[in-house]
């Protein structure tokens, strides 16, 4: 079963400056550690929602990590994950509607406390379809929970994953069998709800507004995630962007 959105990966080349600059917008950044692979490390920005921000740097070469293809681009939005109770049958749910998933694989982190902390995930073959991620250890070890989560800029969670799609129609099928179920149609749109979350789905346009994320994520890396809309206590207005030098070429903003 997916329960709905995990996390947010967010490529930065230096973690310690990412830090910083991730706290001068208001943020509360957690130190996350150094996965079991020896090719990457990460802080967290974790939201009373249950989600969170990882950011994520390389510390040695790894042309074969999944994310490796990604540093060529630069710093920016790579991926998320959506998150799976039992990660063994929503991978086989999602087979049985038709789509494959390869894992579920194992992954871990050693956080800076010293503590081991477990995971599974499960990646799709296709770029622009989030993977899957499911606890072994407890899940409070994995995500900040606490004090950490209450941000002075006053988020409280995602409110709208944008991905940028080369076929609407058939990137909304691939998410339907992913998620089991159809989304909702807006013209130019297919939006997905996720719990109280939406994953919006957009093709490049030039005439549609706010496409300009959509077309520079297909031009620099393909499919795949291109913005991020964070909200407060309730979405509502217009989503004021973040600097992008702050946010290391990430396309936020909040509403």
């Amino acid at each position: 079963m997916i329960r709905g959105i995990d996390h947010v990966v967010i490529l930065v080349t230096d973690l310690a400056q990412a830090v910083r600059d991730y706290e001068a917008l208001g943020f509360r950044v957690a130190p996350g550690g150094a996965h079991s692979d020896g090719a990457t490390q990460n802080a967290l920005i974790g939201f009373a929602d249950g989600t969170y921000l990882e950011l994520l740097a390389f510390v040695a070469e790894a042309p074969d990590h999944r994310w490796w293809r990604h540093v060529a681009a630069g710093e920016g939005l790579i991926e998320f994950a959506l998150l799976a109770g039992e990660i063994e049958a929503a991978v086989a749910g999602a087979a049985a509607r038709g789509l494959h998933l390869d894992g579920p694989f194992s992954g871990g982190r050693e956080r800076p406390d010293g503590v081991y902390i477990q995971w599974q995930s499960a990646f799709p073959v296709t770029p622009e379809l989030p993977f899957l991620c499911g606890d072994v250890t407890p899940r409070d070890l994995r995500v900040p929970h606490g004090e950490v989560c209450h941000h002075p800029n006053g988020v409280t969670g995602i409110g709208r994953i944008v991905v940028a799609v080369p076929d609407i129609e058939a990137s909304a099928a691939l998410y339907a069998e992913l998620l089991g179920h159809g989304p909702m149609m807006e013209p130019g749109r297919r939006i997905f709800k996720l719990g109280p979350h939406y994953v919006v789905l957009q093709a490049p346009d030039p005439d549609q507004p706010d496409n300009a994320p959509i077309q520079a994520r297909m031009a620099a890396r393909g499919a795949g995630i291109a913005s991020l809309v964070l909200r407060r206590d309730h979405m509502g207005g217009e989503a004021q962007p973040l600097d992008p030098g702050l946010t290391h070429g990430a396309a936020l903003a909040v509403s």
